[in-house]
């Protein structure tokens, strides 16, 4: 997990949020209609669809590019046949990497990650080759507002959450995936903000890196962070706060 919340919190102090290159509501439009195609256009029944459209109106996205977004996942057209792909690969110094995307065209995705990986000194790798590292969880981000944390982690456990740790964007609740969208439908019902909710590859084991390394990784990730495609990105390394 530290090594996607590190990543995480790198894009909040360097400021490079995707908002700054345009490629925002490329991303959450993608996420709409994948939510709205999995679990249905309704988002009163479908958390998860009802989180993508809470970051969407966050990020000050039109409520008329919300809809046109859950009209193409159930009417078709262009843009709709969005699917969800995870890829695997190694970073500078053998870093592990799993990166999510959400593609309209697996033949544009596929070449732009490999350029992204060969640029920093690293390589896309088979499936299954880096994901026995990672374990998939669910992760709800709550909103510190006046949290409670001690509430939130008696709330979160009775729910059937593994965990609840304190980051700086807010409280982190941890659980299995199996109880993700019980636990996410738990926590709203009873008043916690959702900041985000996702189904997030955390690493099982760090690797330990040089710092040359590190500075080489931070470019790759940039590089993915870049691409319309990708979502998100999880990988098994610790990178100093001052790198970057």
């Amino acid at each position: 997990m530290a090594g996607h919340s590190k990543w995480a919190n790198i894009r909040i102090r360097k400021g490079k949020q995707d908002a700054l290159r345009g490629n925002l509501f490329t991303k959450l439009s993608r996420e709409i209609i994948v939510s709205a195609k999995v679990g249905g256009p309704d988002p009163e029944g479908n958390s998860r669809l009802r989180t993508a459209i809470a970051k969407a109106k966050s990020n000050r996205m039109p409520n008329d590019t919300i809809q046109r977004a859950i009209e193409k996942a159930t009417g078709g057209g262009e843009g709709s046949n969005v699917e969800e792909l995870m890829y695997e690969g190694y970073g500078p110094g053998g870093v592990a990497i799993m990166v999510k995307c959400l593609t309209d065209n697996k033949n544009r995705t596929v070449p732009e990650l490999r350029h992204a990986f060969g640029k920093e000194g690293g390589n896309l790798a088979e499936n299954g080759s880096v994901s026995w590292q990672f374990k998939q969880q669910g992760e709800i981000l709550i909103a510190k507002n006046g949290t409670s944390e001690e509430d939130l982690t008696l709330a979160a456990l009775d729910a059937g959450a593994e965990d609840v740790k304190e980051e700086e964007r807010g409280f982190l609740v941890v659980t299995p995936v199996d109880a993700f969208h019980a636990v996410q439908i738990s926590l709203s019902g009873a008043g916690f903000e959702i900041l985000e909710a996702e189904l997030a590859m955390n690493p099982t084991n760090m690797t330990e890196i040089s710092r040359e390394d590190a500075e080489r990784l931070v470019r790759l990730l940039e590089r993915l962070d870049e691409l319309d495609d990708v979502q998100e990105t999880y990988f098994n390394a610790e990178i100093p706060d001052d790198v970057g």
